[in-house]
């Protein structure tokens, strides 16, 4: 997971399931949150939590992006930029 600069509207670039979850449990411990707080919040189980912070990639998609939207984060797609990986 690369981080972008403070200054950026882009937070990471994600291209693991990996990365999704280190950045989640990042952003959660940002926000004083416990995993089963977080599971709470959003109406699933702790192990939900415990999966999607390990980078679990069968997760289904659309309880991710409810996570993430409960989380004040959302999905942006933008075309690859050349020479970077």
């Amino acid at each position: 997971m690369s981080t972008q600069s403070p200054s950026s509207d882009v937070l990471a670039t994600i291209r693991t399931a990996a990365d999704l979850g280190e950045l989640v449990r990042s952003m959660r411990r940002e926000q004083g949150l416990l995993q089963t707080d977080l599971a709470g919040l959003a109406g699933t189980g702790n192990r939900f939590v415990v999966d999607l912070e390990r980078g679990k990639p069968t997760l289904q998609l659309q309880k991710v992006l409810d996570m993430l939207d409960l989380m004040a984060l959302e999905v942006v797609i933008r075309p690859k930029r050349v020479g970077r990986r």
